[in-house]
């Protein structure tokens, strides 16, 4: 459905994307999982014709999106990282607004804003103006405002940014729903919790690069351990993480070390190693892969420096 072939995008000496290529098949929901700066929003705002790439291709259903043809992106619907409401109006008379941009006019809006508002359960407070909503009502109406021309892409940069728990899942099982009704979604995060509940498939990007990419299960098939073993930093657990380096991969970030084993390294011999020490086992945790662990193992840090 959507293209992109080794697209560049630079501002100064800053290079923001640097030849990413990716295909986003229809019916997808992608998740986009990188840091604050390692280029999500960039390739949402190139996708969405806001910018023009430096170099590459982009493709809509077959269709280039060069020099911002408004005409190949009639199937798009851009839910931006900032607010993009007028807090002064209400909520009817944002939708109303959006709804006319797209060109939708009379019972036919009326029809698709009526659902809309229902659809993310701010009926009751449609005559309310934005700026008294509660952060997560404004994600909300944010969210059903880049819907209301039922397009067949939709792009979501980080939508749920600041919110309350409780609206985050409410915006998740909207979202879901509108998947499994064929809408394709790519969707950017720093939360690797949100990529793992939501996303079919996972690019992770850092410093403009796609570093990975594929389902889940595929990516943590990346990692050469299956398992992690974290523990504190300090004076007797520094000389262990010394000692078990000849056994597998340390990194230590914050005031913490990560031991991630050799495949046939076993575990028993990691405890006895620290109860010769007499590290008491509670100073450890075990844990499976996770796509935080991938992230700092593909780029040396972790996922929201």
């Amino acid at each position: 459905m959507l293209t992109l072939t080794s697209i560049t995008k630079r501002f100064g000496t800053l290079t923001a994307l640097d030849g990413v290529s990716l295909e986003i098949g229809r019916g997808e929901f992608f998740g986009l999982l990188g840091p604050n700066g390692a280029g999500k929003s960039t390739l949402m705002s190139l996708v969405a014709g806001l910018r023009e790439p430096d170099s590459g291709a982009l493709t809509l259903n077959h269709q280039s999106l060069a020099g911002g043809r408004a005409s190949a992106r009639t199937d798009l619907g851009l839910v931006p990282q900032h607010i993009a409401l007028y807090e002064e109006l209400s909520a009817d008379q944002n939708l109303r607004i959006f709804g006319a941009l797209y060109g939708l006019r009379g019972q036919e809006l009326e029809n698709r804003i009526d659902a809309a508002l229902e659809a993310v359960q701010l009926t009751d407070r449609r005559k309310s103006p934005v700026k008294t909503y509660s952060g997560g009502m404004q994600r909300r109406l944010n969210l059903v405002a880049a819907l209301l021309h039922r397009p067949k892409l939709l792009l979501c940069d980080e939508p749920t940014v600041g919110i309350d728990p409780q609206s985050r899942n409410a915006i998740f099982e909207y979202l879901e729903a509108l998947n499994r009704d064929g809408l394709t979604i790519i969707y950017s995060t720093h939360y690797m919790e949100e990529a793992t509940r939501l996303c079919s498939r996972i690019g992770i990007i850092d410093h403009g690069k796609l570093h990975a990419l594929g389902t889940l299960d595929e990516l943590l098939a990346k990692l050469p351990f299956e398992e992690e073993i974290r523990f504190p930093t300090g004076p007797d657990t520094d000389a262990l993480a010394a000692k078990l380096t000849a056994h597998g991969e340390i990194q230590t970030t914050d005031s913490t070390h990560r031991f991630r084993p050799q495949p046939d390294y076993k575990l028993s011999n990691f405890y006895g190693l620290a109860e010769s020490q007499a590290l008491p086992a509670r100073l450890f945790t075990s844990q499976r892969p996770t796509l935080e662990a991938l992230f700092l193992h593909l780029t040396g840090r972790t996922l929201r420096e």
